[in-house]
């Protein structure tokens, strides 16, 4: 048996593996509480592991490891990012909307910074909303099968476009089939692949270049170039605002709607959530380690890599017999599954259930629900074949976009309560156009104004006083 045919094999296995949980959890969805949050009722391990692996994507695995691979130590900053963006979540946002999703019976996050119809500018702020999860997870989820395509054709030489149209099937036959309940339960799973192999990959690694001591001999090797610098050798103030802006990344957690759904479908319970804070954090530690040891040794391993985002499918290929390394490869796959599964589940939602387009009954939201899931995974698939292919810049727009639209609003409205209709609109249209406004020049690409400048801005808005507020406020300070 040749190693492609074994590695396909393998993969093979893994995704009848996802559709048949598919089948086995259509049973358990019987209407939109069922497809969108399984009955808010999944356990800590459950919500912890797919809310893990929703929230890594193959930027995760294939876009981390590339930059350690390309920028060298400064790549560092990125674990303070996204370990801290773990925190943020589970121990500020979590708590919270747990409580809120169960005490209000919102399905959606947009249905929880909305408010009930009768509250003032609902209906526009669900639209407006509903808008901004459309773009940004229509973006997110191409570049997920843009991460399968460079997969499929590192290991097996396929068409970019043949390897976009095998991932994009399987990822959408068991969201149509099982929803949320389908979702949750392979994310799970998935996660557990992406955390082995986090483990294992990178200290392969590690052990092929000679231990810790060949890695530091290697590392010497390459201190041209910024390589081994923590700010790249960029000017001071340069230096800062690229420290700035990848540690912004972490910023962008708490307005991720597929991933803080997990939150609001977790079971009632402080045990519960104690237990799976842990689980997400122990997890958060291992991979995004793992993936910036696998850069840098990738890089002392095979120097000339053209595209370092191709490093992980590379060391798994080298590194691994096949069923092994098809493994590794099923990580990616995971890391992409379980991503656009979730997404392509939120942005049905925010189409059939924020916009009212359900219809009537329980059969027909879950049947549009379906619908919808079919058409924005066609879209996805032209946008992959279409637009950008690098995975990292790709994601970061997305994440960034969502990330100063929505957590700003969700983090206040968990540390104080509901915010008020008007600064709720202006802080999330402001945070998403200027997030979509810095991402148009290069300059600012990659920056503290592409990641950070947005978020503070839609966070004044929900904060500071309003003019009138002020002149109250001064008024009232004067008075004898």
């Amino acid at each position: 048996m040749t190693r492609e045919a074994a590695v396909l094999i393998t993969l093979i296995a893994y995704k009848v593996t996802l559709i048949v949980i598919g089948v086995l959890a259509k049973r358990k969805t019987r209407d939109g509480l069922d497809f969108f949050l399984g009955g808010r009722a999944l356990g800590p391990t459950v919500a912890a592991l797919s809310a893990s692996a929703s929230s890594s994507s193959a930027w995760t695995l294939l876009g981390v490891s590339g930059a350690a691979y390309a920028w060298g130590f400064s790549a560092l900053w990125l674990f303070p990012a996204c370990v801290g963006g773990f925190v943020l979540n589970w121990y500020v946002l979590a708590p919270a909307l747990q409580r809120l999703s169960h005490r209000s019976g919102a399905l959606t996050v947009t249905e929880v910074l909305a408010g009930p119809p009768e509250r003032p500018l609902s209906w526009t702020l669900s639209r407006v909303a509903s808008f901004i999860v459309l773009v940004s997870l229509g973006t997110y989820v191409a570049s997920q099968f843009q991460g399968a395509g460079k997969a499929f054709s590192e290991t097996f030489g396929l068409s970019l476009t043949a390897s976009i149209l095998v991932g994009s099937g399987v990822v959408v036959l068991y969201t149509l089939l099982g929803g949320f309940w389908a979702v949750s339960l392979t994310d799970t799973l998935q996660g557990l692949v992406m955390a082995g192999t986090s483990l294992i990959l990178p200290l392969a690694a590690l052990a092929a270049i000679g231990g810790p001591s060949g890695f530091l001999t290697g590392l010497s090797q390459l201190e041209s170039g910024g390589y081994l610098s923590l700010t790249r050798n960029l000017a001071p103030m340069a230096g800062l605002g690229f420290i700035l802006g990848l540690l912004g990344i972490g910023l962008g957690y708490p307005g991720q709607p597929h991933v803080v759904n997990r939150f609001m479908a977790l079971r009632e319970g402080s045990a519960s959530l104690r237990r799976a804070q842990l689980i997400a954090i122990g997890w958060a530690v291992v991979v995004y380690s793992g993936m910036l040891l696998l850069g840098l040794c990738g890089r002392i391993l095979y120097p000339q890599l053209l595209d370092p985002e191709v490093v992980f499918i590379v060391a798994a290929n080298q590194l691994f017999p096949a069923v092994l390394s098809g493994v590794m490869l099923a990580a990616v796959l995971s890391a992409i599954m379980s991503t656009a599964d979730s997404q392509l589940l939120v942005a049905a939602s925010s189409v059939t259930h924020d916009l009212r387009l359900g219809g009537p009954t329980a059969g027909s939201l879950l049947l549009r629900s379906r619908v919808v899931v079919l058409v924005l995974s066609l879209g996805a698939v032209l946008a992959a074949l279409l637009g950008s292919r690098e995975i990292f810049a790709t994601v970061l727009f997305a994440w960034t976009a969502m990330g100063a639209a929505f957590g700003p609003l969700l983090v206040v409205t968990a540390l104080r309560g509901v915010v008020s209709p008007g600064r709720s609109l202006a802080a999330m249209v402001l945070g998403f156009s200027l997030s979509v406004l810095a991402y148009s020049f290069a300059e600012t690409q990659g920056g503290a104004m592409e990641r950070v400048f947005p978020f503070v801005v839609a966070l004044a808005v929900i904060l500071l006083p309003s003019p009138r507020e002020l002149v109250a406020l001064l008024r009232k300070g004067v008075r004898p």
